[in-house]
């Protein structure tokens, strides 16, 4: 059986990563990874939907059990992905979408040399901070702290595959399917 493909999509909060990955997981035939963290559920989330939400004592017991092919500590919470849901999916010759951090996706490149990884990012750090204050999640110093990351997270652009710009969900969207089939006929 033919291997999956693994796809790792990153970038800084508000870029827009889970929006787009959640609609192209709905327009073409591709696994998104779900991704464990500590950090508490936004309204609406659900466990093993949006996330594996765990405390802080299941995630680090799970880490040095060494479950985690990368894990990150982020905006002051804990973020990995579990091996056996990647491994399985692949194994099994499913294409797998990864939205992590930077920090995870430079992790999984030294893994899987053969991922392709996707940076994500707005046009400008202006519009990166409207989008942030719009979802209306966040107190001000939680949107504080993500802005100071994203500068960091944009100096990791070039050690990326390929950047997509989202300036709009159809397009962005348009734009990872076209990368994710050009991997699968190559």
């Amino acid at each position: 059986m033919k291997k999956g493909k693994l796809f790792v999509v990153s970038g800084p909060s508000g870029a827009g990563k889970s929006t787009i990955c959640k609609e192209v997981g709905k327009m073409i035939r591709i696994k998104l990874a779900i991704s464990a963290t500590t950090r508490e559920p936004r309204a609406g989330e659900k466990n093993k939907v949006d996330y594996y939400f765990m405390t802080k004592e299941e995630y680090l017991r799970r880490r040095q059990n060494d479950e985690f092919l990368e894990t990150a500590e982020v905006h002051g919470n804990y973020y990995g992905t579990l091996k056996e849901e990647v491994d399985e999916s692949l194994s099994n010759g499913e294409n797998i979408i990864l939205e992590i951090d930077v920090q995870g996706g430079l992790q999984i490149k030294k893994k899987y040399p053969e991922s392709k990884l996707i940076f994500f990012k707005t046009f400008t750090e202006k519009e990166l901070e409207n989008r942030l204050r719009n979802r209306k999640t966040e107190a001000e110093d939680k949107i504080m702290l993500r802005l100071k990351n994203s500068l960091e997270e944009l100096k990791h652009e070039k050690e990326y595959d390929i950047t997509i710009i989202n300036n709009t969900v159809e397009q962005a969207c348009s734009d990872l399917i076209k990368i994710i089939e050009n991997e699968n006929m190559g």
